[in-house]
């Protein structure tokens, strides 16, 4: 089966890079790297009791028939095919992760342990393995992967927490942290291509860049799906209509008495008006139109009754009425001698 962006069968090369080891080598590596009928590559340890050695064993024999493959006329008549190779992870980036160069050759699981064993074998094909901060990745020039690396990190620690960013902005950010790297790998698609690179940056259901761990990228439940839609609403919003944005964007039900219960619960939500809700980071103060009030008496000092009903207006949508029935709780609020309301302490 070849594939759009290979002209040449993985399967078949690897068939013929094999025919250079003997009958145990082939087993031995076609167990390793799942080139049979199984695309599912087993342990040492499974493959040493098969064969009742031990996992070193299989081991050294793996290594040693790898060598074997790399001096033998069969690899160097393979060269085509580990330039082709070569060239596809250059128009990748230069550096890429294993999953989405597999994915871009063939999806087909058994194809895809083929060309990782070509991979493998293969010069200059090099492979960072997944740490805490990047992905499996296999790349060229150690010195462009380095460069990438680095700017990823700066990238990382200039986002704050709770930030979200289109990807035209996350793309923009990162390229003014790239330095020293060929002008052919500075564009939108390449870039977009190294940030999924990383484990610390990620983007969530609605496209928006971000640091993973916050919610706002990994949406773990109700709530966080409740913040992503207020946020793209981009202002108050009922309960009900919430639960509908969620069910219609994310595909999961969400029942409007449970979206309701965790918008209560959570503190980046603020009930502004009857069913609505805002989000806090808008500037929404939390609590009950009173504890609006003492807020803004308490931040301008004493204020008249039609600048109480003026700032209310801009935090909670109730009727003016209201605002009054609350500025004139003689608990809470007085006039002084020049007709503006404070705080009874």
């Amino acid at each position: 089966m070849s594939t759009s962006s290979i002209s040449f069968k993985p399967k078949q090369v690897v068939k013929r890079l094999l025919s250079a080891l003997s009958d145990r080598s082939i087993d031995i590596i076609t167990k390793r790297y799942g080139l049979g009928k199984d695309p599912e590559p087993m342990t040492l340890d499974a493959i040493g009791k098969t064969y009742g050695i031990t996992r070193e064993r299989v081991r050294q024999i793996e290594n040693h028939a790898i060598d074997i493959i790399r001096k033998s006329e069969q690899y160097g008549a393979e060269k085509p095919a580990f330039e082709e190779t070569e060239k596809l992870i250059h128009k990748l980036g230069g550096i890429v992760t294993e999953k989405e160069l597999l994915d871009t050759i063939s999806t087909e699981p058994s194809i895809q342990s083929c060309m990782n064993f070509i991979l493998v074998i293969g010069h200059p094909f090099n492979k960072f393995k997944e740490d805490e901060d990047f992905k499996h990745r296999w790349f060229i020039e150690a010195d462009l992967a380095d460069k990438v690396h680095g700017a990823l990190r700066k990238l990382y620690e200039s986002l704050k927490y709770e930030d979200l960013l289109s990807e035209e902005d996350i793309i923009k950010n990162f390229l003014t942290y790239l330095e020293g790297v060929s002008e052919q790998y500075k564009n939108q698609e390449i870039a977009k291509r190294w940030l999924t690179l990383s484990k610390k940056i990620g983007k969530n259901a609605l496209g928006e860049w971000g640091r993973t761990e916050s919610p706002n990228i990994s949406t773990k439940g109700m709530r966080d799906y409740a913040f992503l839609v207020i946020r793209r609403h981009g202002s108050p919003i009922h309960f009900k209509e919430v639960a509908k944005a969620i069910t219609a964007t994310f595909n999961k039900k969400a029942h409007i008495a449970t979206t309701h219960n965790e918008l209560i619960k959570d503190p980046r939500f603020v009930l502004v008006g009857r069913g609505l809700y805002a989000l806090k980071e808008w500037g929404y103060a939390s609590g009950v139109v009173k504890d609006v009030i003492r807020g803004l008496i308490e931040k301008n000092g004493p204020m008249t009754k039609e600048d109480v009903i003026t700032k209310v207006l801009k935090e909670r949508y109730v009727k003016e009425n209201t605002i009054i029935i609350n500025l004139q709780n003689k608990k809470f609020f007085r006039k002084n001698k020049d007709g503006k309301y404070e705080i009874i302490k």
